[in-house]
């Protein structure tokens, strides 16, 4: 910055008792182009001040009236005026003096006589210093401009987006309930995890999955066979807070007596014969997530026990294994049998009973809720037929009416198969449904008071259906597909009530 730039338009104030020593400080400074003002005394110096305010004040200490200390103590009290620049030049040569008067606000302290190149270099750095200040000021008004400019267009910005989020919040909640409305519609046609259906017993099983789903509890699923217990099962899984982990599926009824025990709790190297290698049971397997022990009533007192402690500690031993293990599994068990009849006549241990039924779900037969046939029928049509890449068939009404009519021993797993099979046997545009269904009409049911069971009215029906297929269990036209059971569940069953071919 060039010195003709520094000192341009700049006045000086020159405050001094002696008229002699204002006139050789006013010489200096006026010969350097300045504006230069006087005044004898404090008091004279402060009006001069007030009324122009001049850029740099040099100030003498020892006048008489009002000191210099007491000028820059009432400069530096008066808001408007503590930032003139005050350069002190006085004879009181005083350490202390000086540093009273730079604590006061005073910008320098200069003894007399003053080297007239001494002052100039303090007048330039006061002018430069008082050009900083009043562009920082200028810089300053304009910050606070933008700022004041930036608030009022945050503020306008501000409430267009309140105005567009409570838009956005409006169309949220009208997007939200239109498509809890479309899952319903697609739970009632496509099924929660396979199941289908719109009537009571459904609607109610699902509330109850949906109700247990978000606690461990333990769940026992009844129902008949082929009613989609494993369904209910992967439905509890699958909305509760496990759904990231494993759903462990154990078939008890399918398993030898010899075998479900390391199945389910594993077996160490030499264990037992053939016991080549250490085996992770499904109980490890599960650890973190959820076991479906299928067929429950199928086990064994010995296993019964040895799950009763499963459920309670959490804890038990591979076969032939000393240390103690422990997991963290959820258990949902299923059975198509009485588990509370069981326990009366005491095929199942009570204890294990209450342990398992701790939050019971029914499946519903389909005979009681016939309702849903034509819903699980389409249903089963859409999925095969494009599975099958078949031409779409639609089912006749007078087949339809047949099939609401029949009364399914099977259940929705019998009813699967029929679809299944007139899929691939139909030629044309309709769906072929066989006339009679299954095995024609339903069995005749023992008069009130007979002293059937419900073991030996099953044993029954399985012998007569295993002799209209002349004792075939798999394939399609098997008894097993006619039950609408699995075959191995079904092989199971005739070793459990010792049904043996004739001859055989």
């Amino acid at each position: 910055m060039s010195r003709e730039s520094v000192v341009d338009r700049h006045t000086v104030l020159v405050v001094d008792d002696n008229a002699s020593n204002r006139r050789v400080l006013r010489d200096r400074i006026e010969s350097r182009g300045l504006a230069v003002t006087e005044a004898a005394d404090g008091r004279q110096a402060l009006d001069s001040i007030r009324k122009s305010r001049p850029d740099v004040v040099l100030l003498d200490l020892v006048m008489p009236g009002l000191r210099g200390e007491e000028v820059l103590a009432e400069l530096r009290a008066d808001g408007e005026l503590r930032d003139v620049a005050v350069i002190v030049v006085t004879a009181v040569d005083e350490l202390e003096s000086a540093v009273r008067c730079l604590e006061k606000g005073a910008v320098d302290y200069l003894v007399k006589p003053v080297k007239p190149a001494l002052l100039a270099a303090r007048l330039d750095a006061c002018f430069e210093r008082a050009q900083w200040r009043t562009r920082e000021k200028q810089y300053l008004s304009e910050i606070e401009d933008a700022n004041a400019q930036l608030e009022r267009r945050v503020t306008e910005r501000t409430a267009e987006l309140e105005r567009a989020l409570s838009e956005v919040t409006r169309l949220t909640g009208k997007l939200e309930q239109e498509n809890m409305y479309l899952r319903e519609e697609i739970e009632l046609t496509q099924g929660v995890a396979g199941i289908v259906g719109r009537s009571g017993a459904v609607l109610s099983m699902l509330a109850a999955v949906r109700q247990v789903a978000a606690s461990d509890a333990t769940v026992l699923v009844s129902g008949e066979t082929g009613t989609g217990k494993e369904l209910v099962a992967r439905a509890v899984h699958g909305s509760g807070s496990r759904s990231d982990r494993a759903l462990i599926k154990v078939n008890c009824a399918a398993l030898p007596a010899e075998l479900i025990e390391s199945e389910l709790f594993g077996h160490e190297k030499g264990a037992f014969t053939g016991a080549h290698a250490r085996h992770t049971g499904r109980f490890e397997l599960a650890d973190g997530g959820t076991i479906f022990l299928d067929e429950i009533a199928e086990l064994t007192p010995a296993l019964q026990a040895r799950l009763l402690r499963v459920l309670e500690d959490g804890e038990f031993e591979r076969v032939g294994g000393e240390r103690s293990l422990r997991v963290d599994v959820r258990v949902i068990a299923a059975t198509n049998r009485d588990l509370a009849a069981e326990v009366r006549t005491g095929a199942f241990r009570e204890d294990l009973y209450y342990r398992l039924n701790v939050f019971p779900i029914a499946c519903p037969a389909l005979r009681d809720r016939t309702g849903d046939v034509p819903l699980l029928a389409r249903h089963f049509l859409t999925r095969r037929a494009a599975e099958s890449a078949k031409r779409p068939l639609k089912i006749p009404d007078d087949a339809m009416l047949r099939l609401e009519q029949y009364h399914w021993p099977g259940n929705v797993r019998e009813l699967k198969n029929i679809i299944e099979r007139a899929v691939i046997v139909s030629s044309g545009p309709d769906l072929e449904i066989p006339d009679p269904i299954g095995c024609g009409p339903a069995p005749d049911l023992p008069p009130k008071g007979a002293s059937a069971t419900l073991a030996e009215c099953e044993r029954e029906h399985i012998v007569a259906v295993m002799e209209r297929t002349r004792w075939k269990v798999r394939g399609a036209d098997g008894a097993a597909a006619v039950l609408g059971l699995k075959p191995t569940t079904l092989e199971a069953k005739m070793e459990r009530l010792g049904i043996r071919r004739p001859g055989g």
